[in-house]
């Protein structure tokens, strides 16, 4: 099946409109990729694991970070702030296994404001949700990604 999104058209218009609402909320662009493709990559999404990684490509991503990602918990590469943020998307996406536990929380309750977390937890079940529909309905991923963008050079 190919025309889920049209055969489910109000719904899917409000996932557009709470992404567009996500993007425009207090939750920095380079860790939403970050959340985005992590809670993917946990969730098996090819579809998704594409998009989120051309996205942060496109938005100035390193490829190492992207590469690393899998293994954030032993890299370097990572902010407290992520590091916090990637915890709560594990627990989250995997909450049936974790309960979300307080450790996990707390992390997130020292790393951001009140309304960041809102957006934050948000975020992450939303982009749960954008896995279920794409890996449920076999979602073709595409088989290139955009090259990485380059430092201005001064």
């Amino acid at each position: 099946m190919t025309d889920y999104i049209k055969r489910a058209d109000a719904g899917f218009k409000q996932l557009f409109a709470l992404e567009a609402a996500i993007k425009a909320s207090p939750i920095e662009p380079q860790l939403l990729h970050l959340v985005k493709l992590r809670a993917s990559q946990i969730n098996a999404c090819a579809y998704c694991i594409q998009m989120h990684t051309a996205e942060a490509l496109v938005d100035g991503e390193t490829p190492l970070r992207l590469h690393m990602l899998p293994a954030w918990r032993e890299s370097t590469l990572y902010s407290e702030r992520e590091r916090a943020a990637l915890a709560w998307t594990e627990a989250l996406t995997r909450v049936a296994e974790t309960g979300a536990p307080d450790a996990d929380w707390v992390l997130v309750e020292e790393a951001f404001t009140p309304d960041e977390r809102a957006w934050l937890s948000l975020a992450i079940g939303a982009i749960n949700i954008w896995n279920r529909v794409q890996v449920g309905f076999r979602a073709p991923h595409p088989t290139t990604l955009p090259a990485p963008r380059q430092a201005n050079a001064a």
